[in-house]
């Protein structure tokens, strides 16, 4: 279903009966309903970030739910649509601290080229209505690749933003990784410690310091 190894790794999910029902009713959606992202992006997260290549994870909580936003990595939006404001202030945040400028458009597929797991909690959205496929049964999946990750030996950084990626925290019980976290992006809250929190500095010092490539932001 991937491409590479989250295919051997997630084995045990794609042939489990639970996950056949869950997905025969995410096909129903598809039929009946406008879903987003596209059903071919569902999975671009995992197909462009390997389990071997991740360094760091992004975790979101589900697509942006607007026509042509979503394309399966959190946060970003595909080239030619609007930055949303969440994005927009991560970028002036990566401006503060690393003075990497604002790129032209949301694409953030190059971060996950980058070794950048952008992981949404859940991975599909009805259109124009936020946060509908939560207890649908994502978060089983996307925990479980948590889980996956916090089982690397080799150190991950875990950037969890706002209160909805904080709980994912419990999850990540290895020493080894690093934990960031703060307020979310979103003009809500940006002000309340997510601005000057330093989160693309602190991972790839968190990396140098083990011996690992840093992150380049500026892609």
């Amino acid at each position: 279903m991937i491409g590479n190894d989250w295919d051997k790794l997630l084995d045990i999910v794609w042939h489990s009966e639970g996950f056949k029902k869950f997905y025969h009713i995410v096909e129903e959606e598809y039929r009946t309903k406008t879903i987003f992202p596209p059903k071919d992006h569902i999975f671009e997260a995992l197909k462009l970030t390997s389990y071997e290549d991740t360094r760091v994870v992004i975790v979101g909580q589900d697509p942006y739910h607007g026509e042509n936003e979503a394309h399966g990595l959190s946060f970003s939006v595909q080239k030619g649509i609007k930055i949303p404001p969440s994005l927009q202030n991560i970028y002036k945040e990566l401006y503060d601290d690393l003075g990497i400028p604002p790129k032209s458009d949301g694409d953030l597929t190059n971060w996950a080229k980058n070794g950048v797991l952008l992981l949404n909690s859940v991975l599909t959205v009805v259109k124009d209505t936020p946060a509908s496929h939560r207890k649908l049964g994502w978060e089983r999946l996307t925990d479980y690749i948590i889980r996956l990750l916090n089982e690397k030996e080799e150190p991950v950084v875990f950037i969890l933003w706002g209160n909805f990626a904080k709980e994912k925290a419990s999850l990540i019980t290895n020493p080894k990784h690093l934990i960031i976290e703060s307020p979310h992006p979103s003009p809500f809250s940006a002000r309340y410690g997510f601005f000057g929190s330093k989160p693309f500095s602190k991972t790839n010092n968190f990396l140098k310091s083990h011996g690992l490539k840093e992150i380049d932001w500026s892609l």
